[in-house]
């Protein structure tokens, strides 16, 4: 990374351009170019990111993006290859451990779906009490089995 760095770093000095124009012409932070340039890869989250970086600005000084990019993958895989692999399956052990103690939100797909059948018994209540209601409204209004037409009062 460092050769990628200092060769991005050596081609702006020798055009002439100040991180401050780079930046304000490829949008992107002096912060991030800097880092680019002092190569901190550890100072980046998304190594996709970095990458569209690295080919973005190589792009502007007139190199070629393509074998920066090759240049970067190498130094990835350098950097990854030295990894043991006992960290790496401890880390996947302790990331899939902190997923399964995770607290679940009121909003997630197992408690909606046990909601669902809630709602479902609440609206067929809903509807028998209805279907009931009508049914006793037909009943109050029928007399002897002959539909009564007028309501007449007793003195």
């Amino acid at each position: 990374m460092e050769e990628i760095a200092e060769l991005l770093r050596e081609t702006r000095e020798e055009s002439g351009i100040e991180l401050s124009e780079v930046s304000k012409d490829l949008d992107i932070s002096e912060i991030i170019l800097n880092n680019i340039e002092d190569g901190k890869i550890g100072s980046f989250k998304d190594i996709f990111a970095l990458k569209e970086h690295i080919a973005n600005y190589a792009k502007y000084l007139g190199l070629d993006s393509d074998k920066m990019l090759e240049e970067f993958n190498e130094y990835l895989f350098e950097y990854t290859s030295r990894i043991p692999v006992k960290e790496i399956e401890k880390t996947i052990e302790l990331a899939t451990k902190d997923n399964s103690e995770k607290i679940s939100s009121p909003y997630t797909l197992s408690h909606l779906k046990s909601r669902k059948g809630i709602y479902l018994v609440v609206y067929i209540l809903i509807f028998i009490l209805v279907i009931l209601a009508i049914f006793w409204s037909v009943n109050q209004v029928t007399v002897e089995k002959s539909n009564a037409y007028v309501v007449s009062y007793r003195k």
